[in-house]
C-alpha cells in the first residue's frame, strides 16, 4: 500500500526521532515555498484562474502564522484581495471566497476605501471613538447598509448575511466566515450579540466565560393558545409550524447546542434556552466533538430570528 496523508500524520504524532520528524517538517515547508514562489505565481494566468493550492489555503497558512506581507507571495495575495473585493462588489468570481483572510489594512482598503488609512490608524492605536465616528457617518450620511460590534479582543462586521472577524491582536481579518472554527467563548457570545442587536432585540443573552452562551427566548401564551391540540385542516400559522416544523427544528439544533430547555414560566409563556458552547454533539472519525463552526451556529441563529419575528414581537400594520 502506498503511503498515506494518516501515515505521516500519525508519524509525526507518534514519539519518534525529533531530528526526523523535523526533516519531515522543513521537506513539507521548502515544498511550499516551490510551490508557491518558483511554480505558481510566476504563470500570472494560471495563478490567476487556476491557483495550485484550494481558494489559496496556504495564504491563509502564512497569514494565520504571523507572517507579514514579505514573506507572502506577493501577486498571488493581490489576486486573492481583488476576488474577496470583488465579491463584496457582487460581481463574478472565480471562486466564493468564503473562509478568505486579509491583513487588516487591507480588509479596511476593500470594505471602507477613502477612510482606511485613518481607520487603520485609529484602530492601532485604540482610538474606537474616532473610528467608530466614520462607522457611524457611513451608515447615516453615505446610505452603506451593515452593522459592527466590538468585543475585547475583536471587530466584527456584518454586511448583508456576510459576517467579516477582525483580530485586533493579530492584525488581520477572517472574511465571508463559514466553515471557520469559531475560536473563542468571547467571539461566540460577540456574534449573537452582533445578531440580536439587529434581528431579536429583545432575546436574553447570558454570557459565562470559559462555559457557554445561554440564549432564551419566549413563545408568548396568546400565541400557544392559537395552537390547536391536534392537527386540522384548517390551520392558522402557529398551527402550521408547531404541528409540522418546530420540533425537527429543534431536533436539528440538538446537532449544536449543549443543551436545549423548555420551561413554562409564571405567565404560561413557553421559555426555550439554548446553550451553546465551542463543541457540538456531532463527533469527528477520531471519536471526538467536532467544533462549531461559524454556518453552524447561523442556523441556531436563524431559529431565534423565526421565533421572535413571527411568534413573539405584534407587527402593525
Amino acid at each position: 500500500m502506498p503511503l498515506q496523508p494518516d501515515h505521516i500524520l500519525k508519524y509525526l504524532n507518534r514519539d519518534s526521532d525529533t531530528k526526523n520528524k523535523s526533516e519531515l517538517i522543513d521537506l513539507l515547508r521548502n515544498t511550499i515555498d516551490k510551490l508557491c514562489f518558483e511554480e505558481c505565481q510566476v504563470d500570472r494566468i494560471a495563478c490567476t484562474l487556476q491557483p495550485k493550492c484550494s481558494r489559496r489555503h496556504l495564504l491563509k497558512l502564512r497569514i494565520k502564522s504571523g507572517l507579514s506581507i514579505d514573506d507572502l507571495p506577493k501577486f498571488c495575495y493581490s489576486v486573492h484581495k481583488g476576488v474577496v473585493e470583488r465579491f463584496f462588489r457582487n460581481k463574478t468570481v472565480i471562486y466564493r471566497p468564503y473562509d478568505s483572510y486579509l491583513y487588516l489594512i487591507d480588509f479596511l482598503d476593500v470594505f471602507f476605501h477613502g477612510d482606511y488609512r485613518k481607520l487603520n490608524k485609529f484602530i492601532s492605536l485604540n482610538k474606537w471613538e474616532d473610528a467608530f465616528k466614520i462607522f457611524d457617518d457611513r451608515i447615516q450620511n453615505r446610505d452603506e447598509k451593515f452593522d459592527y460590534l466590538k468585543t475585547d479582543n475583536c471587530l466584527l462586521f456584518k454586511f448583508e448575511d456576510r459576517v467579516h472577524i477582525v483580530f485586533m491582536n493579530e492584525k488581520y481579518v477572517l472574511c465571508n466566515a463559514s466553515r471557520e472554527n469559531i475560536a473563542t467563548l468571547e467571539l461566540l457570545n460577540g456574534v449573537c450579540k452582533l445578531y440580536a442587536g439587529i434581528y431579536f432585540p429583545e432575546v436574553k443573552l447570558k454570557y459565562i466565560p470559559s462555559k457557554q452562551v445561554e440564549i432564551a427566548l419566549k413563545i408568548p401564551y396568546d400565541v400557544l393558545t392559537q395552537i390547536s391540540k391536534e392537527p386540522s385542516v384548517n390551520t392558522s400559522k402557529a398551527d402550521k409550524y408547531f404541528w409540522n416544523t418546530f420540533w425537527e427544528d429543534l431536533n436539528a439544533l440538538t446537532q449544536y447546542c449543549k443543551q436545549i430547555n423548555l420551561n413554562e414560566d409564571e405567565n404560561q409563556n413557553l421559555e426555550i434556552v439554548l446553550y451553546v458552547n465551542l463543541l457540538t454533539n456531532t463527533y469527528t472519525e477520531e471519536g471526538d466533538k467536532s467544533v462549531l463552526r461559524y454556518r453552524d451556529l447561523r442556523l441556531i441563529l436563524n431559529f431565534i430570528t423565526r421565533i421572535y419575528n413571527e411568534f413573539y414581537i405584534i407587527w402593525v400594520d
